[in-house]
């Protein structure tokens, strides 16, 4: 519909599996899965629940529909009792017990840990992608020499893949944080108004062992292995700051990674891919401008403010329950899944096609070794003689000076100026032996070599198919 909002998220950016992880069929379809769950449990439990009954709630849980359910809605203000009801019109032999002994907030806070919980695997399969496509720009550059940065001025030699591998490490840290937030993730289970289980002893007969198996049952068919060891109504909503604090912290690496290639992008050392026909402006027809590192970081901000829901919502909760989450969650929680999504996306395409212009990159290099290497020189001029303290003031006066030149924009050759200072006894010639770009990466092939090692366990057998991405 074209007369109506609709999310760039939806619209642009997720993929269609992350849409249709929140779509409300999806969300529906889970919490029938719920109820059914929830009725094998008392019905193997002793309760006069029919295995009729549970066949015929089994047999209707895609085929939703959402017309009547949202016309009881509006008659009776409920979303929970609506679909209830809904549920009961499918499956009239078991209307009588859907939801036995439950709240909304069994099927609510259950199907949304299940979403989340579905929603964080599939970010790691993204996020590895990631990781696998640095890995290998890492290997590939590993003893290219590259201008480091400090201040963003030059600074002393690095290797491309060197810079790729401070990217991947932040990666890697936030599949730590996401796996560490999977593996202790907890179900609520079935607990009843205020998290008593007041109505359960009631339909058990003060048979609490019944109460606990029937959670471990639950629990057990949506793949958790524990439920929360207390609650009120709800699950405590620190876990859904912990999720988005993890998303976050995705978008920040993200972040950080697009930024670094758009200032590489300035003067063409490194690019972001370009298709055929792409066009950059639309006055300028010469431009190619980095739009997808634009978008990872533009979308970023919204996640990492987004992020900020989820605290404020967990810490102004009151005594066992309040609704003034749902509303926040209903949006925060599924756009900080689709956010992250779509950043991950294109940040898999960007690495999957990352350019590197190596005779630009070789450019800035000899344009600022000959100031990097005065002290190997100023080593080398002693080696001939020379007097190690005039030697550093004769390197500072004319580096002064070739300085003074560069911002005149006049020609200006370091090296030539030393060699015409004979305290240094040594040709221009000699001096430029000093000048190997390797000589003053240090351990970097090393360095990349190692953590490439390291992390090849994380990342082998993944799928690298090249992502889809709407320009």
């Amino acid at each position: 519909m074209t007369d109506q909002y609709e999310s760039p998220l939806s619209s642009r950016y997720a993929s269609d599996y992350m849409l249709h992880l929140f779509s409300q069929q999806k969300r529906i379809e889970t919490w029938r899965k719920l109820w059914i769950s929830l009725a094998k449990a008392e019905h193997s439990l002793g309760l006069p629940i029919t295995e009729k009954q549970i066949e015929e709630l089994e047999a209707h849980i895609t085929d939703i529909d959402f017309a009547c359910a949202a016309a009881r809605e509006k008659e009776v203000r409920h979303d929970v009792m609506a679909h209830v009801y809904t549920y009961g019109k499918a499956a009239p032999s078991a209307a009588g017990i859907i939801h036995l002994g439950a709240t909304s907030c069994y099927v609510t806070d259950n199907a949304d840990i299940v979403l989340y919980r579905d929603g964080l695997k599939y970010l790691r399969g993204e996020l590895l992608k990631v990781i696998a496509n640095l890995s290998r720009f890492a290997e590939t550059y590993k003893a290219t020499p590259t201008l480091g940065y400090t201040h963003y001025q030059p600074a002393q030699l690095v290797t491309v893949g060197k810079r790729a591998t401070l990217w991947m490490q932040d990666f890697v840290s936030d599949l730590v944080e996401l796996d560490f937030v999977v593996e202790t993730m907890k179900f609520l289970g079935c607990r009843g108004t205020t998290g008593t289980e007041a109505s359960f002893l009631e339909l058990f007969d003060g048979d609490t062992e019944k109460i606990d198996e029937m959670n471990r049952r639950i629990s057990a068919d949506f793949g958790f292995s524990q439920c929360f060891d207390v609650c009120g109504q709800t699950y405590p909503r620190k876990l859904d700051s912990r999720i988005l604090n993890c998303l976050s912290s995705i978008a920040q690496s993200c972040y950080r990674m697009a930024n670094d290639i758009r200032l590489l992008q300035h003067d063409r050392q490194v690019e972001e891919p370009f298709e055929k026909n792409q066009i950059g402006s639309s006055a300028m027809a010469y431009k190619r401008n980095p739009m997808r590192c634009e978008r990872i970081c533009s979308l970023a901000r919204y996640l990492m403010a987004d992020a900020l829901n989820a605290p404020m919502t967990a810490s102004t909760q009151w005594l066992e329950r309040t609704l003034d989450d749902s509303a926040n969650r209903r949006i925060s929680m599924p756009e900080g899944f689709l956010c992250a999504d779509a950043i991950l996306r294109l940040a898999q395409n960007v690495t999957d096609g990352l350019h590197v212009n190596e005779k630009i990159v070789e450019k800035a290099v000899r344009e600022y070794l000959p100031f990097i290497a005065t002290e190997n020189l100023m080593m080398e001029g002693v080696k001939h003689g020379g007097d190690r303290q005039q030697l550093h003031e004769i390197i500072r006066t004319c580096s002064m000076d070739a300085t003074a030149k560069m911002k005149n924009g006049e020609r200006w050759d370091l090296l030539a100026d030393l060699a015409n200072h004979p305290e240094f006894g040594m040709t221009k010639q000699e001096m430029e032996a000093v000048l190997d770009p390797m000589l003053y990466t240090g351990r970097c092939a090393e360095q990349v070599e190692s953590y490439v090692k390291k992390v090849a366990p994380l990342i082998a057998g993944i799928d690298s198919e090249q992502a889809e991405i709407n320009i």
